[in-house]
Protein backbone atom coordinates (compact mmCIF):
# COMPACT_ATOMS: atom_id res chain seq x y z
CA UNK A 1 0.00 0.00 0.00
CA UNK A 2 2.92 2.54 1.16
CA UNK A 3 4.52 1.83 -2.29
CA UNK A 4 1.40 2.32 -4.54
CA UNK A 5 0.80 5.64 -2.62
CA UNK A 6 4.13 6.62 -3.04
CA UNK A 7 4.20 5.65 -7.08
CA UNK A 8 1.30 8.02 -6.94
CA UNK A 9 2.29 10.60 -5.01
CA UNK A 10 6.15 11.17 -6.72
CA UNK A 11 4.28 11.29 -9.92
CA UNK A 12 1.83 14.01 -9.29
CA UNK A 13 4.68 15.84 -7.38
CA UNK A 14 6.71 15.72 -10.41
CA UNK A 15 4.55 16.85 -12.65
CA UNK A 16 3.46 19.98 -10.56
CA UNK A 17 6.09 22.70 -12.53
CA UNK A 18 4.94 26.08 -13.47
CA UNK A 19 4.72 27.08 -17.16
CA UNK A 20 6.26 30.56 -15.15
CA UNK A 21 9.59 28.87 -14.24
CA UNK A 22 13.01 29.83 -16.57
CA UNK A 23 14.92 27.48 -19.11
CA UNK A 24 18.26 28.64 -17.50
CA UNK A 25 17.61 28.64 -14.59
CA UNK A 26 15.64 26.35 -11.75
CA UNK A 27 12.89 27.97 -9.42
CA UNK A 28 14.83 26.64 -6.86
CA UNK A 29 18.20 28.57 -7.69
CA UNK A 30 16.41 31.53 -7.60
CA UNK A 31 15.11 31.20 -4.66
CA UNK A 32 18.42 30.50 -3.26
CA UNK A 33 19.99 33.89 -4.61
CA UNK A 34 16.84 35.77 -3.65
CA UNK A 35 17.58 34.39 0.34
CA UNK A 36 20.87 35.32 0.07
CA UNK A 37 19.57 39.10 -0.68
CA UNK A 38 19.03 39.75 -4.22
CA UNK A 39 16.11 42.06 -3.73
CA UNK A 40 15.78 42.90 -7.66
CA UNK A 41 15.40 39.37 -8.43
CA UNK A 42 12.53 38.72 -5.71
CA UNK A 43 10.42 41.37 -6.89
CA UNK A 44 10.84 39.92 -10.52
CA UNK A 45 10.32 36.71 -9.31
CA UNK A 46 7.25 37.51 -7.83
CA UNK A 47 5.96 39.13 -10.62
CA UNK A 48 6.66 36.57 -13.06
CA UNK A 49 5.18 33.54 -10.91
CA UNK A 50 2.01 35.92 -10.36
CA UNK A 51 -0.02 33.96 -13.04
CA UNK A 52 0.79 30.79 -10.76
CA UNK A 53 -0.24 32.27 -8.13
CA UNK A 54 -4.01 33.38 -9.23
CA UNK A 55 -3.95 30.00 -10.63
CA UNK A 56 -3.58 28.10 -7.12
CA UNK A 57 -6.06 30.46 -5.22
CA UNK A 58 -8.71 30.09 -7.94
CA UNK A 59 -7.87 26.39 -7.21
CA UNK A 60 -8.30 26.38 -3.76
CA UNK A 61 -11.19 28.68 -4.00
CA UNK A 62 -13.20 26.28 -6.42
CA UNK A 63 -13.53 29.76 -8.58
CA UNK A 64 -12.20 32.26 -10.48
CA UNK A 65 -9.76 34.70 -8.44
CA UNK A 66 -9.90 38.03 -9.57
CA UNK A 67 -6.20 39.84 -8.61
CA UNK A 68 -7.46 43.48 -8.04
CA UNK A 69 -10.74 42.68 -5.94
CA UNK A 70 -10.27 39.18 -4.25
CA UNK A 71 -8.75 39.38 -0.90
CA UNK A 72 -7.68 35.54 -1.75
CA UNK A 73 -5.34 37.15 -4.05
CA UNK A 74 -3.53 39.20 -1.39
CA UNK A 75 -3.56 36.18 0.77
CA UNK A 76 -1.62 34.40 -1.65
CA UNK A 77 0.81 36.40 -2.80
CA UNK A 78 1.68 37.30 0.33
CA UNK A 79 1.91 32.94 1.36
CA UNK A 80 4.17 32.63 -2.04
CA UNK A 81 6.82 35.51 -0.60
CA UNK A 82 6.65 33.92 2.64
CA UNK A 83 7.25 30.51 0.97
CA UNK A 84 10.03 32.24 -0.72
CA UNK A 85 11.89 32.86 2.96
CA UNK A 86 10.65 29.94 4.26
CA UNK A 87 12.25 27.24 1.84
CA UNK A 88 15.27 25.41 1.90
CA UNK A 89 16.78 24.64 -1.17
CA UNK A 90 18.15 20.61 -1.38
CA UNK A 91 15.86 19.42 0.94
CA UNK A 92 14.37 16.92 -1.62
CA UNK A 93 11.41 18.86 -3.02
CA UNK A 94 10.48 21.71 -5.29
CA UNK A 95 9.83 25.20 -4.20
CA UNK A 96 6.20 25.00 -5.94
CA UNK A 97 4.88 22.43 -4.30
CA UNK A 98 6.38 23.81 -1.15
CA UNK A 99 4.36 27.39 -2.39
CA UNK A 100 1.56 26.18 -3.06
CA UNK A 101 1.17 24.05 0.72
CA UNK A 102 2.12 27.28 2.24
CA UNK A 103 -0.78 29.19 0.39
CA UNK A 104 -2.81 26.18 1.22
CA UNK A 105 -2.24 26.87 4.26
CA UNK A 106 -2.74 31.08 4.44
CA UNK A 107 -6.30 30.88 2.60
CA UNK A 108 -7.35 27.92 4.94
CA UNK A 109 -6.78 30.07 7.41
CA UNK A 110 -8.87 32.84 6.01
CA UNK A 111 -11.34 30.81 5.25
CA UNK A 112 -11.61 29.67 8.90
CA UNK A 113 -11.51 33.35 10.27
CA UNK A 114 -14.45 34.56 8.18
CA UNK A 115 -16.21 31.09 9.03
CA UNK A 116 -16.18 32.32 12.95
CA UNK A 117 -17.74 35.64 11.62
CA UNK A 118 -20.23 33.41 9.78
CA UNK A 119 -21.27 31.59 13.09
CA UNK A 120 -22.14 34.70 15.02
CA UNK A 121 -25.26 35.52 12.83
CA UNK A 122 -28.32 34.08 11.71
CA UNK A 123 -28.02 31.43 8.91
CA UNK A 124 -30.70 33.04 7.63
CA UNK A 125 -28.32 35.98 6.33
CA UNK A 126 -27.04 33.86 3.76
CA UNK A 127 -29.75 32.91 1.82
CA UNK A 128 -28.74 35.33 -0.83
CA UNK A 129 -26.72 33.98 -3.89
CA UNK A 130 -22.91 35.17 -3.87
CA UNK A 131 -21.08 36.36 -7.52
CA UNK A 132 -21.13 32.93 -8.63
CA UNK A 133 -24.73 32.49 -8.25
CA UNK A 134 -24.33 29.99 -4.98
CA UNK A 135 -25.40 30.12 -1.73
CA UNK A 136 -22.80 31.10 1.14
CA UNK A 137 -23.86 29.14 4.39
CA UNK A 138 -21.21 28.08 7.01
CA UNK A 139 -21.61 24.05 6.82
CA UNK A 140 -20.54 24.47 3.04
CA UNK A 141 -17.48 26.70 4.43
CA UNK A 142 -16.99 23.71 7.30
CA UNK A 143 -17.02 21.34 4.62
CA UNK A 144 -14.46 23.06 2.41
CA UNK A 145 -11.92 23.33 5.21
CA UNK A 146 -12.43 19.69 5.79
CA UNK A 147 -11.64 18.77 2.47
CA UNK A 148 -8.89 21.19 2.13
CA UNK A 149 -7.19 20.01 5.46
CA UNK A 150 -7.59 16.25 4.14
CA UNK A 151 -5.36 17.17 0.83
CA UNK A 152 -2.98 19.40 3.08
CA UNK A 153 -1.94 15.62 4.67
CA UNK A 154 -2.07 13.87 2.04
CA UNK A 155 0.08 16.12 0.24
CA UNK A 156 2.21 16.01 3.36
CA UNK A 157 2.25 12.34 3.38
CA UNK A 158 3.83 12.69 -0.08
CA UNK A 159 6.19 15.18 0.72
CA UNK A 160 7.61 12.60 3.52
CA UNK A 161 7.64 9.99 1.18
CA UNK A 162 9.75 11.81 -0.93
CA UNK A 163 12.34 12.94 1.38
CA UNK A 164 12.61 9.75 3.19
CA UNK A 165 13.54 8.19 -0.44
CA UNK A 166 16.57 11.45 -0.81
CA UNK A 167 17.81 10.03 2.72
CA UNK A 168 17.46 6.54 1.86
CA UNK A 169 19.48 7.03 -1.60
CA UNK A 170 22.36 8.57 0.22
CA UNK A 171 22.87 4.38 1.26
CA UNK A 172 22.54 3.10 -2.33
CA UNK A 173 19.34 1.99 -1.03
CA UNK A 174 15.76 2.57 -2.66
CA UNK A 175 12.19 2.33 -1.69
CA UNK A 176 11.89 -1.34 -3.88
CA UNK A 177 15.07 -2.54 -1.40
CA UNK A 178 12.07 -2.28 1.73
CA UNK A 179 9.70 -4.02 0.37
CA UNK A 180 11.61 -6.43 -0.79
CA UNK A 181 13.71 -6.97 2.43
CA UNK A 182 10.85 -6.14 5.04
CA UNK A 183 10.48 -8.84 7.90
CA UNK A 184 7.51 -10.99 7.17
CA UNK A 185 6.60 -11.55 10.99
CA UNK A 186 5.26 -9.01 13.69
CA UNK A 187 7.54 -9.86 16.05
CA UNK A 188 10.53 -9.64 13.86
CA UNK A 189 9.81 -6.09 12.60
CA UNK A 190 9.15 -4.80 16.56
CA UNK A 191 12.87 -6.13 17.14
CA UNK A 192 13.71 -4.06 13.92
CA UNK A 193 11.95 -0.97 15.30
CA UNK A 194 13.25 -1.23 18.54
CA UNK A 195 17.29 -1.81 17.13
CA UNK A 196 16.57 1.25 14.77
CA UNK A 197 15.53 3.27 17.73
CA UNK A 198 18.07 2.57 19.77
CA UNK A 199 21.06 3.20 16.83
CA UNK A 200 18.75 6.67 16.37
CA UNK A 201 18.95 7.93 19.51
CA UNK A 202 22.61 7.12 20.20
CA UNK A 203 24.68 10.27 19.27
CA UNK A 204 27.39 8.29 18.92
CA UNK A 205 26.29 5.56 16.93
CA UNK A 206 23.75 8.00 14.52
CA UNK A 207 27.06 9.97 13.58
CA UNK A 208 29.02 6.94 12.34
CA UNK A 209 26.10 5.60 10.52
CA UNK A 210 25.49 9.55 8.62
CA UNK A 211 29.40 9.84 8.22
CA UNK A 212 30.40 6.11 7.28
CA UNK A 213 26.67 5.72 5.31
CA UNK A 214 27.06 1.95 6.71
CA UNK A 215 25.45 0.07 9.67
CA UNK A 216 28.09 0.43 13.01
CA UNK A 217 27.19 -3.58 13.56
CA UNK A 218 30.49 -3.95 15.63
CA UNK A 219 29.12 -1.03 17.72
CA UNK A 220 25.40 -1.94 17.48
CA UNK A 221 26.15 -5.61 18.65
CA UNK A 222 26.79 -4.14 22.21
CA UNK A 223 23.48 -2.63 22.79
CA UNK A 224 21.53 -5.30 21.39
CA UNK A 225 20.91 -9.03 21.96
CA UNK A 226 21.47 -10.53 18.23
CA UNK A 227 23.66 -12.09 16.12
CA UNK A 228 25.83 -10.41 13.81
CA UNK A 229 24.19 -11.99 10.98
CA UNK A 230 20.58 -11.35 11.64
CA UNK A 231 22.30 -7.37 11.93
CA UNK A 232 23.71 -7.93 8.27
CA UNK A 233 21.22 -9.80 7.07
CA UNK A 234 18.49 -6.95 8.00
CA UNK A 235 20.82 -3.66 7.42
CA UNK A 236 18.98 -1.82 5.22
CA UNK A 237 15.37 -2.58 7.12
CA UNK A 238 17.30 -0.87 10.10
CA UNK A 239 19.20 1.75 8.86
CA UNK A 240 15.52 2.66 6.94
CA UNK A 241 13.92 2.56 10.30
CA UNK A 242 16.77 4.49 12.42
CA UNK A 243 16.38 7.29 9.20
CA UNK A 244 12.64 7.62 9.95
CA UNK A 245 12.75 7.77 13.60
CA UNK A 246 15.75 10.16 13.50
CA UNK A 247 14.14 12.33 11.21
CA UNK A 248 10.97 14.26 10.95
CA UNK A 249 8.36 11.61 9.43
CA UNK A 250 5.18 11.70 11.68
CA UNK A 251 3.02 10.10 8.98
CA UNK A 252 5.78 7.31 8.19
CA UNK A 253 6.46 6.52 11.84
CA UNK A 254 2.46 6.67 12.47
CA UNK A 255 1.98 4.11 9.39
CA UNK A 256 4.42 1.43 10.59
CA UNK A 257 3.20 1.09 13.69
CA UNK A 258 -0.46 0.68 12.15
CA UNK A 259 0.21 -1.27 9.80
CA UNK A 260 1.94 -3.45 12.08
CA UNK A 261 -0.83 -3.77 14.64
CA UNK A 262 -3.45 -4.23 11.69
CA UNK A 263 -0.98 -7.40 10.54
CA UNK A 264 -0.53 -8.57 14.20
CA UNK A 265 -4.01 -8.76 14.83
CA UNK A 266 -4.35 -10.53 11.68
CA UNK A 267 -1.99 -13.18 13.00
CA UNK A 268 -3.81 -13.86 16.35
CA UNK A 269 -7.39 -14.62 14.48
Amino acid sequence: MLLLLFKKFLGKHQSHKSGAEPLTETAEEQVLRIQQGDLRLRNQFITDYQPYVVKAASRFSKRYIDPSKDDEFSIALNAFNEAINQFVPGAGRSFIGFAETVIRRRLIDYVRKEQRFLQQVPYSAFDAEDEEDGQLHPIEVHQAIHEYEKERIREERCNEILQFTEKLSRFGITFQDLVNNSPKHTDSRQMFFRIGKILSEDETLFSILMTKKTLPIKELLEKVEVSRKTLERNRKYIIAISVIFNGNFPYLIDYLHIMDSAEGSKEHE
